[in-house]
């Protein structure tokens, strides 16, 4: 005589999965769902060449590679452009759950390398975020890397009022590159920090880090 034996805590167990493995996963966002002005088309990722802050060589895309990373081109003694999109950033950087936040890279690059020493751009940017990270390099080395995401080179302005120093005429453009090497969508100065960060959480769920 046959004897089937039932397991009912195995059974229970096969059901889940099934019912597991039936679920859909949510969509992911697209393009049109983001805040930000999206490109035309898509911007390679450029490779240009600059330094970091203790003098070693940074390729920006074998740096960056297979994460989502913000570009930006700027200068510490700038007014308002610069430190508002720091600090936007660092604003909807730290509101992401904590095991996405490594996700991101947040690349500051200095225009004024007469001014900004490495002492100051660490001190300047840790008021951020300390995880952000300065480089600089040489008037040609810049003006390449800006060329690189069509914008033109920073210049030097006149001397500001009451000893201020001078300013300088800088893009305000805020890059974000994708883990496909590519940039889908920019951020101009005035965005607001809600929509960057609504958009941050979209793009890494449209574009998931590379291990």
């Amino acid at each position: 005589m046959e004897v089937i034996v039932k397991h009912p805590v195995c059974c229970a167990t096969l059901i889940a999965l099934c019912l597991g493995a039936c679920a859909k996963s949510p969509p992911r966002p697209k393009l049109e769902e983001l805040r930000g002005p999206r490109l035309l088309q898509a911007l390679p990722k450029p490779g240009f060449r600059l330094q970091n802050l203790d003098g070693s060589p940074f390729d920006f895309r074998e740096a960056t590679r297979g994460r989502l990373v913000f570009l930006f081109f700027g200068y510490t003694n700038c007014p308002d452009v610069c430190p508002l999109h720091m600090a936007n950033l660092a604003w909807a950087i730290h509101n992401l759950p904590p095991g996405q936040r490594n996700a991101v890279r947040v690349v500051f690059v200095s225009t004024d390398p007469e001014r900004d020493t490495p002492e100051r751009l660490r001190s300047w940017l840790g008021q951020f975020d300390s995880s952000f990270v300065a480089v600089t390099g040489t008037a040609t080395a810049l003006e390449v890397a800006q060329r690189s995401v069509g914008m033109p080179p920073a210049i030097r302005e006149g001397e500001l009022p009451k000893g201020g120093g001078y300013g300088m005429s800088h893009g305000a453009q805020l890059w974000a590159f994708t883990p496909d090497d590519s940039a889908h969508v920019v951020y101009p100065w005035g965005m607001k920090r809600e929509d960057l960060a609504a958009d941050l959480a979209k793009l890494l769920q449209m574009w998931p880090p590379n291990p």
